[in-house]
């Protein structure tokens, strides 16, 4: 059943809940439109997972890595057309066993990602958010 959220610390407390089912090796895949709240989410489970400092949209850098209890990639794959003509280790430092990884507009990569989780993000008025959680 979809959440809602109020704001956007409600939007980081549902990523925060999300960390307490994952483990090293999975991956979130986080969909929805330009504002809907995906980096928020992503940095409410990046802070439940010891991530500290600034979290922000990787859009211009594709990824980032932070350190954390577990180690956390972050993707933003908005900027590609799909990964047919990218470089196949492209995405190679962030997809490990070792991290929990979040690839924000996942819908880019086609089929060619493994997902753990699919998480999508609807605009609900205002600051309001629906927050779909589907374990594949």
């Amino acid at each position: 059943m979809p959440e809602r959220s109020d704001g956007p610390a409600a939007t980081e407390a549902a990523g925060a809940r999300l960390v307490q089912t994952l483990r090293p090796g999975d991956v979130v895949l986080v969909s929805g439109e330009l504002g809907a709240g995906k980096t928020t989410f992503v940095r409410g489970a990046a802070r439940a997972l010891g991530v500290e400092g600034p979290i922000t949209s990787p859009t211009f850098t594709i990824g980032r890595r932070y350190a954390g209890r577990v180690p956390v990639s972050h993707l933003d794959l908005y900027r590609l057309e799909g990964l047919e003509d990218e470089d196949p280790a492209l995405l190679a430092d962030y997809l490990t066993p070792d991290a929990i990884a979040f690839v924000e507009w996942p819908e880019r990569a086609g089929t060619q990602l493994p997902a753990t989780v699919h998480v999508r993000l609807e605009h609900a008025g205002g600051d309001r958010r629906r927050i779909e959680v589907r374990q594949p």
